[in-house]
């Protein structure tokens, strides 16, 4: 059974910085694509970053791209993200997602 667990979340000030992460658990973490997604208050879920198995091929949402960083470390079984420069539009619930497993999610709110 594939469980994740996302922290890191919390308020910080336009142009700050975070750092979230993801602890995945199940089998084959390394072989793996692991996502993450976000949620703004009434907006549809949004892809953000994406991140394959191995950690060399990363994708990411057009709105941050430049900004935002993958990275996974295979020997903790977590994914990070690290959010700089972040603005009031990146306030939302994010979540880390592993084929169709879900966590239970962590809160940015980004104040101006």
């Amino acid at each position: 059974q594939v469980q994740l667990v996302e922290s890191g979340g919390g308020l910080v000030q336009a142009g700050g910085s975070l750092r979230l992460s993801c602890v995945v658990s199940g089998p084959s973490f390394s072989s793996r694509f692991i996502a993450w997604f976000r949620q703004g208050s009434g907006k549809g879920r949004e892809h953000v970053a994406t991140i394959s198995g191995d950690g060399t091929t990363t994708y990411y949402g057009s709105s941050v791209r430049g900004r935002f960083t993958i990275s996974r470390d295979n020997t903790k079984n977590t994914v990070y993200l690290q959010m700089n420069s972040l603005k009031p539009e990146d306030t939302a619930v994010y979540y880390c997602n592993r084929n169709d497993n879900w966590g239970q999610g962590t809160r940015v709110t980004v104040s101006s």
